[in-house]
């Protein structure tokens, strides 16, 4: 058996970083087995569907490295991978259900359904269609086609059935058919399909071996395998994901922080990083190994190794495995990366000249370490680009220390800053920790108002690397900003 998986989301809004999770996880599975990796997009739900949300799709498929096998786009396949181009295939299964007497045509109105919720809802009943067109007499259907009612199908649930799933990670789960939610509609009157009816008869036409899916599907699997059932088909092994909550245990949405894939792009995380850390969200390899590059989560996955229980989604874990991907990049790698968002601040242009380009180069080592964001740069680098605008005096001021001190340190810091050029780093520290010692403060005293003036923070690349790169000249300009500041 080739094994084959798909990964069909519908395009009504941008990648979760949950289904994002849920695609890698089948394209691990797939090439763990050597089996295909399908694409499908279920978009049967047109009203809720636009185009940006299946540029989205293309988007973080490649961004994360997804090559898939089969599906839109593919060779210049489309209708096979597209469910509003195959409406003729699911009104034909549906007739065929019907006839089958394993489904049936629904006229209910949408007042009479909304009369029969208010009902439910005021008796304190369980919501749910009431069944009312089961067992509907000849007379009753020629007036509702009199009426002009355009039938919904249902799938007619046994009542009494008990009705048992196998997932390959959570066990068995069984239902009694009164239980399950009451008689599905499965085409609606507009002559769509619903997930549940498309989703049976593409799984099924596609030879689907395998289904991961999210948790929150379990309720769906009774009908869909009683719809395996009644088309005479085999059901794929079923295998639902853990939940992805939040740190308060409830789903993760976005009062969490970043929940789209292309939220997660725009804030600077590397695909390497997302990648890593959300297969460990309900997988792992061991009880000790973290890191694993794309090509070893395809070698080593297996359902074996997924977890029962829900993961929660540390952005705090997720920064540090950021950071440390950064680390590995080469300082090339990481300008090329970083350039899109010092233009997107407006500190370089689209095409740097070679003057940007030689201070760029001579900035990434200063920065590398210091990165857990690739969108933190531009405030991280932006004074060597531009003086600063305006300085916090409060700021400048270290713990313990006072205004006239501040002044004093920075007025005879200049002296030291004017021979700077000449020496090494090793020499220029000891003389201004020498200096610290003759003004009798400490060297953080004297170290952070030199650095609020040179960057205008207090949070920085490392300082004298940062004043060799700007010059004698423009670092004193930047500390006589300072005095004159502290002076007014």
């Amino acid at each position: 058996m080739t094994v084959r998986v798909r990964y069909a989301p519908s395009p009504t809004g941008y990648q979760h970083i949950g289904g994002a999770r849920t695609a890698l996880f089948n394209y691990f599975f797939a090439r763990a087995n050597g089996g295909k990796f399908i694409i499908r997009l279920e978009d049967t739900d047109q009203e809720r569907t636009f185009p940006e949300a299946i540029d989205d799709l293309y988007a973080t498929l490649n961004w994360l490295g997804i090559n898939y096998d089969e599906g839109p786009n593919k060779d210049g396949g489309y209708g096979p991978y597209i469910q509003s181009q195959r409406l003729d295939l699911y009104q034909k299964h549906a007739k065929e259900l019907v006839e089958k007497g394993k489904a049936y045509y629904c006229y209910c109105t949408p007042a009479r359904l909304e009369r029969i919720r208010k009902i439910q809802e005021a008796n304190g009943m369980a919501p749910g269609y009431d069944r009312h067109c089961r067992d509907l007499t000849a007379e009753e259907i020629a007036q509702a086609k009199a009426d002009g009612i355009t039938p919904v199908v249902r799938l007619l649930i046994p009542l009494e059935v008990t009705v048992t799933v196998h997932d390959e990670v959570m066990g068995d789960f069984s239902y009694v058919g009164k239980d399950i939610s009451p008689d599905p509609v499965l085409l609606k009157s507009d002559g769509f399909p619903t997930y549940h009816l498309a989703n049976v008869i593409d799984d099924h036409a596609m030879a689907i071996t395998h289904i991961m899916r999210a948790q929150e599907w379990i309720p769906s699997a009774p009908f869909h395998k009683l719809l395996y059932e009644a088309f005479g088909w085999q059901m794929p092994k079923l295998c639902h994901l853990p939940m992805v909550m939040g740190n308060d245990n409830h789903k993760l949405s976005k009062r969490h922080g970043a929940t789209s894939v292309r939220e997660f792009v725009a804030k600077g995380y590397l695909p390497q990083a997302i990648i890593n850390y959300i297969s460990l969200l309900g997988w792992s390899y061991d009880d000790s190994r973290e890191f694993f590059t794309m090509d070893e989560l395809c070698q080593f996955f297996t359902m074996e190794r997924i977890n029962k229980a829900p993961a929660v989604f540390d952005y705090k874990k997720l920064e540090w495995f950021n950071g440390q991907y950064m680390r590995k990049l080469s300082d090339d790698e990481l300008k090329t990366l970083l350039k899109p968002f010092l233009v997107a601040a407006g500190l370089i242009t689209n095409q740097p000249d070679s003057q940007t380009e030689k201070l760029l180069d001579k900035i990434m080592p200063l920065i590398k370490e210091r990165l857990t964001l690739l969108s933190e740069a531009p405030a991280l680098v932006k004074f060597f680009f531009a003086r600063p605008a305006s300085y916090n005096i409060e700021e400048a001021i270290a713990k313990k220390s006072d205004k006239a001190t501040t002044l004093k340190a920075l007025q005879a810091a200049r002296p030291l800053i004017e021979d700077f050029a000449g020496k090494d780093e090793a020499t220029n520290e000891a003389a201004f920790r020498a200096l610290a010692d003759e003004l009798g403060i400490k060297i953080n005293m004297l170290l952070q108002p030199l650095r609020v003036a040179v960057t205008g923070s207090s949070v920085s690349p490392p300082l004298f690397p940062s004043i060799y790169l700007l010059g004698t000249a423009e670092v004193l300009a930047r500390v006589d900003d300072l005095i004159k500041l502290f002076n007014e």
